[in-house]
């Protein structure tokens, strides 16, 4: 599948990437999103959340697992998993609340590996490119069983 690359030159442009993300996806999807710290992770999954109809202020779940918003359709998902080793160490039901029919979940620092994130639909890759300009990678993943690996 062809992965689109973006530069984004600042925040704003990152949330506008975020909110045309956000249009194509559907109830159920899980978007991985990679990066190191400070690459607008969150910054992307704010403009996301925007496009979805979060008013809430939408910020890092560093310190919990996760943060659930109300959206206009669908509860919007954001998830940090950077304090978990492996997700096979932890209780299963530890994701249920956020991954699900009637959410829209967004991953930073996802365990891939994992079964709860097995069927993750888009995979965002975030770089520093100096200053507030940002690389930024979406691959949209195959489905499970299809060719190109699991989804």
């Amino acid at each position: 599948m062809a992965v689109r690359s973006v530069e984004t030159t600042g925040p704003a442009e990152t949330e506008t990437l975020g909110a045309e993300l956000a249009g194509a996806l559907d109830d159920g999807d899980v978007v991985l999103v990679l990066g190191e710290l400070g690459s607008g992770k969150t910054t992307l999954v704010r403009g996301a959340a925007r496009a979805l109809g979060v008013s809430d202020p939408v910020t890092s779940p560093t310190f919990s697992i996760g943060h659930r918003y109300a959206a206009d359709a669908v509860t919007v998902s954001h998830l940090d998993l950077y304090r978990l080793d492996r997700l096979e160490q932890e209780d299963p039901a530890l994701l249920a609340d956020y991954v699900g029919p009637g959410r829209i979940a967004f991953v930073e620092w996802p365990q891939e590996a994992s079964e709860e994130l097995a069927g993750a639909r888009v995979r965002v890759t975030l770089s520093h490119r100096g200053g507030d300009r940002r690389s930024i990678e979406v691959d949209e993943l195959p489905p499970p069983g299809a060719s190109g690996g699991p989804r």
